[in-house]
This record gives structure tokens, C-alpha cells and sequence, in this order.
């Protein structure tokens, strides 16, 4: 009986033994490279973050954590695709590293992840309008017009309010919905049941490839900072970002990138990206 007991007990070791080095192996590569696993939402927005024909992830938030990566030796980046708020809570529990898909900060997700002080891109907001209008440009051409409705909430909203704080003789007027429809909103304009459309650029140019209708952008209104996020405890991962981060666009790269899934330096001022165009690489 003693004997059976003691090999139950050596197998049950062993068991333990064998599963903690499962683990250690599975957080470093064979040379020796620590692994991150970094989340990618699968509510792509090109041209920061698409699939190609294999489903494999492109863009340019890719091609930025490929040049990290090289910066970084000693770590190895797998990407793993899902839902944006299952990815953001996969990063809370420690599931994931870091997550990307162009994140504003804001008050509520600072308090759950850390954010690098470097933005690594910026999301540009614009007016969209129809074709033959020329006459809307920026809100300040929004006094005494038509804007579509949109969420009483967000980042969009966010931006308008800060305006018409800074212009209470001159505000833009607003009208809230609760979910709005970004195709319908779009249509409004091109029946000419509102003047604009205030949106991501890059959420224009998704809508617009599959609706076709006669609209353009009047103008890029803001550049909004993007950030990867964090699990709280990688302060040391998030500052070496920072630092590759920084030397990337100090050195062009980032320019580069901006140039060649844009179509214009979105790290140069709005005046620039405005005679310059806006047209992102598919």
C-alpha cells in the first residue's frame, strides 16, 4: 500500500513538474525571446488595421509593431485576433500585453490600463459633405447648418463639445441619438437632409466603399493622439515603447508609414494634410 501511495505521489510530482516548465516554455521563445501577446480587434479599420486574403493582420498599426519589434530583440510579438472590449478585458486579467487598434485615452480606460506617454498615430476626424459643396471646410463653417445627429457620448462628441465651449456666441448645433448609424447618417447627407457628417475619416472611407454615394470630405477638423494600451504592471514594456516609439518618429519612420498607408504625413499639421490629401492605401 506504502508503495502505491508513493508512486501516486511521484506521478502527481511529476505532473506539477512537467506543467510548470509547459509554462515557462510557452512564455519564451526557443531562443530565449520573451514572448508578448499582443491582441488585434477584429473590427478592422484600414488603413490601420485589416486582414489580407489569409487573414493575415496589415496595415499600418502592423507595420509600426514590426518596426518595435526590431527595436525590442529581446521580445518576440504574437497577435492573436478578437472582439475589441473581450481583447480590453483579456488585457486587465493578464490574458494579453498590450492591445492595438487606435485608442484615445480617456478618464475611464486610464484608470483600468496603462498608457505609454508617446502616441504612435493619430485618428483624423473630418466634415464630410456632399460633392459639389465647397463651403464647408471646418466647424467654424458649421454655424447655421444642418450637422447629422450622433451619440451623446464619445470621442466625437467630445471634440464638438470642447469647440463649442471655446465658441459660445458661435456653436455648432448638435442633435443626439443613441446609436447612430454611420451609413445612415451618411445617406442624410447625400439627399441633402443634412449639411455634414462629423466622423473618422477612415470610418468614411470603409462606409464609402460599399455605399458609393456622391459625398467627399470638406475638410480634416482634428488630429486625435492613438495610443497602444497596457496591463497596468508593464511599466517597463510601455517605457521601452516610448522609446522605440520615439526614435521612430524622430528618424522618419513613422512618416514613412503614414506616407505609404495614407497617402499623406499624418504626424505633419492639419494645414499640410489638408492641401495634401487624404487617401488611404487598401
Amino acid at each position: 500500500m506504502k508503495r502505491l501511495w508513493l508512486t501516486a505521489l511521484l506521478a502527481l510530482v511529476s505532473i506539477f513538474i512537467i506543467a510548470g516548465c509547459s509554462n515557462t516554455t510557452t512564455n519564451e521563445t526557443s531562443d530565449g525571446k520573451k514572448i508578448i501577446k499582443v491582441a488585434l480587434s477584429d473590427e478592422v479599420n484600414p488603413p490601420f488595421l485589416h486582414a489580407d486574403d489569409q487573414n493575415n493582420p496589415i496595415g499600418y498599426d502592423m507595420d509600426y509593431l514590426k518596426e518595435i519589434e526590431k527595436k525590442l530583440p529581446d521580445y518576440h510579438f504574437e497577435y492573436v485576433w478578437g472582439e475589441e472590449e473581450t481583447n480590453l478585458v483579456g488585457v486587465d486579467t493578464g490574458k494579453f500585453d498590450l492591445a492595438i487598434n487606435w485608442f484615445f485615452k480617456n478618464p475611464e480606460r486610464e484608470e483600468k490600463f496603462l498608457y505609454p506617454e508617446k502616441e504612435y498615430g493619430y485618428s483624423l476626424t473630418a466634415l464630410i459633405t456632399k460633392s459639389d459643396r465647397n463651403d464647408i471646410q471646418s466647424l467654424d463653417d458649421m454655424v447655421d447648418k444642418k450637422l447629422a445627429p450622433m451619440s451623446p457620448s464619445g470621442g466625437l462628441r467630445a471634440i464638438l463639445n470642447a469647440y463649442n465651449e471655446q465658441h459660445p456666441d458661435n456653436p455648432v448645433a448638435i442633435e443626439s441619438i443613441d446609436h447612430p448609424s454611420n451609413a445612415d447618417n451618411l445617406k442624410r447627407v447625400a439627399e441633402g437632409k443634412a449639411d455634414a457628417v462629423f466622423l473618422n475619416k477612415t470610418t468614411f472611407d470603409a462606409v464609402q466603399e460599399q455605399l458609393n454615394l456622391d459625398l467627399k470630405v470638406g475638410g480634416v477638423v482634428s488630429k486625435e493622439p492613438i495610443f497602444v494600451v497596457f496591463k497596468k504592471e508593464h511599466t517597463e514594456l510601455a517605457q521601452q515603447f516610448d522609446q522605440a516609439t520615439t526614435e521612430l518618429i524622430e528618424d522618419g519612420t513613422l512618416s514613412r508609414l503614414s506616407e505609404k498607408w495614407f497617402g499623406t504625413d499624418i504626424f505633419q499639421d492639419l494645414d499640410y494634410i489638408n492641401e495634401k490629401g487624404f487617401e488611404h492605401q487598401q
